[in-house]
């Protein structure tokens, strides 16, 4: 539940932005806000939490853009910036050595390997598999746009693109751990002789 937490603003998007694309920028926009306030209150750190900061970042925008043109073409390429704007917080929070996962995975691992290299390596790689997700998903959508494919080839992307790497996320860690312990056993003197 808890990759899924960070992502309810979007699904807020997709869900309510059938009814209007301001109305959905504006709820997801609410809801981004409310997670961030909940965080606060619950004594998390805010500092690494850059997917939340970029969420509200994103739907402030597209909310203030939806209401003052309501009928701009962007509209339709809402799928598309939506993946892009997650790719783009996935490859920056890699490039400033915070990647994303960490702010989530801190909620479900115990504080002693929050520092550890390991932590911060499975995390590296987790978020670069969102990040290499999102960023294929905004690029198939821009075509679904652009070709007029409609909702029946873009959903299943939409939905491939945070199944897949939610499916990694969830099996990617314990082989890390496996791997790193057998690497590890491996290293010691007398177990090699053994």
């Amino acid at each position: 539940m808890g990759y899924l937490r960070s992502f309810i603003p979007w699904l807020v998007f997709a869900g309510v932005a059938s009814f209007g694309w301001q109305w959905g920028a504006l709820a997801a926009l609410v809801v981004s806000m409310g997670l961030l306030v909940a965080d606060r209150a619950a004594g998390f750190a805010l500092e690494s939490r850059l997917l939340e900061y970029g969420t509200i970042v994103f739907f402030a925008a597209l909310t203030v853009l939806a209401f003052v043109q309501p009928h701009s073409d962007l509209q339709f390429y809402g799928a598309a910036l939506s993946m892009g704007w997650l790719a783009l917080i996935s490859w920056l929070s890699i490039a400033v050595r915070r990647p994303f996962t960490m702010a989530i995975a801190r909620r479900m691992a115990p504080p002693e390997v929050w520092h550890t290299p390991l932590f911060r390596r499975i995390n590296v790689v987790i978020t670069a598999a969102w990040a290499l997700s999102f960023t294929l998903g905004a690029a198939a959508q821009v075509v679904v746009t652009a070709e007029h494919l409609g909702l029946f080839v873009s959903l299943p992307i939409q939905i491939a693109g945070f199944v897949l790497p939610a499916r990694f996320t969830a099996s990617y860690p314990d082989r890390a751990r496996a791997r790193f312990l057998r690497e590890q056993s491996g290293a010691q003197p007398g177990l090699q002789e053994a």
